[in-house]
């Protein structure tokens, strides 16, 4: 009687602690499986720009060149010096004059405090040069931060595009699914009263299994698709996020020889070979500095003591003064160092003109590929649209002929597989447009946001 009170009791107890584990369970799923967050195109473009972290990488290049700029400004400036030293020698020396007096010419201890200036007048225009190089170097930095930001937005809508592409895709694939299950029970109960042969359920089976299957790689290439949109958001990998459905389609308006005229205008990558190119020839004249001379004012004044106060006293005959200078310097001959240092920023000069020239080819390339690929979905996306309700009725035809029996199970499953691969042609093409549409900008450096 008492065994059977513990049994119970047992029983009891492994109940309660089911009990507990199943509301664990349900009380993570509910904090695992958060609503996903809804965003827009425009939304995660701004994220996206915000988070970045090569945007943030070349803002601190900016400052950077900023800062060479401000030092090369300040060379135009005197510079100011200020120097005091103290000498304690070992004996005081001094000297008998003709008339028997004692004067000192080195007290026992003696102090000097000097200030100077220097101010360059000229300087063979290596200052002017320098700092134009410097400016020019904030230019190239400026020009390089808005390729960056071009390419993150391009990244931006490219991740956020593929998402909504496997959506659809992943729909079309549950669609599939979902109809071919309903044929197979079709193709099923014909079988069973004998209406039709085993190899039409058969074939039935094996094009669900078959759906089944591209259903799976749907769904993984989805959640693929979401953490590649996070990795550039830069937000944890298994965010949940559901984008915004864009489905209106708006067709080029321009013709492949407008972005091929505005290319030298708009392309960063060319304005940043013009800077380049105008960096090269600072260089060369900076290398041509040594051919004139350098002039530089200079002044002085010192304050002599014979206590680290400068205290003059009586031992110290000149205790102050101050100087003026004008100093003109020319190394005239160097063997021909001067010579070559130039020709060899000729060199650079001419290598920074042919990559100008190498960029503007590759990019008028690059913005053809954009431009035909744009077009060719633009093509498909006409053609297909057309052919999606002709697929679907094509289906609707085959299934009332199949329950009719006047057309076999093959027909129904040509059909769907028919009405599948033309949905997804239209989806492939719909966001490989906008796909491209968005490189297209990108090759022409406009910046589009939506």
């Amino acid at each position: 009687m008492q065994l059977n009170k513990l049994v119970k009791a047992f029983h009891l107890f492994l109940f309660f602690c089911l009990i507990s584990e199943n509301l664990l369970i349900t009380s993570g799923y509910a904090t695992d499986n958060k609503k996903p967050e809804t965003l827009s195109l425009s939304q995660a473009v701004e994220i996206a720009l915000t988070a970045n972290l090569s945007l943030k990488k070349s803002k601190d290049e900016i400052d950077s060149a900023r800062a060479i700029k401000n030092i090369q400004r300040a060379n135009f400036l005197p510079t100011f010096n200020a120097r005091y030293k103290f000498t304690r020698y070992d004996e005081e020396l001094t000297q008998i004059g003709v008339s028997g007096i004692i004067s000192v010419i080195t007290p026992l201890e003696e102090s000097l405090f000097v200030a100077s200036f220097s101010q360059p007048i000229f300087q063979r225009f290596s200052i002017i040069n320098q700092y134009q190089l410097a400016s020019l170097g904030v230019d190239f930095r400026k020009l390089s931060a808005k390729l960056t930001r071009l390419e993150v937005i391009f990244l931006a809508k490219k991740a956020f595009f593929s998402l909504l592409k496997v959506q659809k895709l992943l729909a079309v694939a549950r669609q599939a699914v979902t109809l071919l299950a309903a044929h197979q029970e079709t193709a099923k109960n014909f079988y069973d009263v004998g209406m039709t042969p085993l190899n039409d359920w058969l074939k039935s089976q094996v094009e669900l299994a078959n759906a089944k299957q591209d259903l799976i790689v749907a769904q993984n290439n989805l959640e693929i698709a979401k953490s590649e949109l996070n990795i550039i958001l830069r937000r944890p990998v298994n965010t949940a996020v559901e984008p915004v459905n864009i489905l209106t389609f708006l067709p080029l308006e321009n013709d492949l020889d407008y972005y091929l005229n505005i290319v030298e205008e708009n392309r960063l990558e060319i304005k940043m070979a013009d800077v380049e190119v105008e960096i090269a020839e600072r260089e060369v004249k900076i290398a041509k500095k040594d051919y004139f001379p350098s002039i530089n004012l200079e002044g002085s004044y010192y304050k002599l003591g014979a206590d680290w106060d400068l205290d003059t006293g009586d031992s110290v005959s000149d205790p102050d003064g101050w100087s003026v200078s004008a100093i003109a310097s020319w190394n005239f001959w160097e063997w021909g160092r001067t010579c070559y240092g130039v020709k060899e920023k000729k060199s650079r000069l001419s290598q920074a003109k042919h990559n100008r020239e190498e960029i503007y080819d590759n990019v008028c390339l690059e913005i053809k590929k954009g431009y035909l690929k744009t077009r060719e979905s633009e093509k498909n996306i006409k053609t297909v649209r057309k052919a999606i309700e002709q697929a679907k009725e094509n289906l609707r035809i085959s299934e009332e002929q199949y329950k009719h029996q006047v057309a076999t199970s093959t027909d129904v499953l040509d059909a769907q597989t028919l009405l599948s691969k033309t949905m997804t042609n239209y989806y492939n093409a719909l966001y490989d447009f906008k796909i491209a549409k968005a490189f297209l900008h990108k090759a022409i450096s406009l910046e589009v946001m939506e």
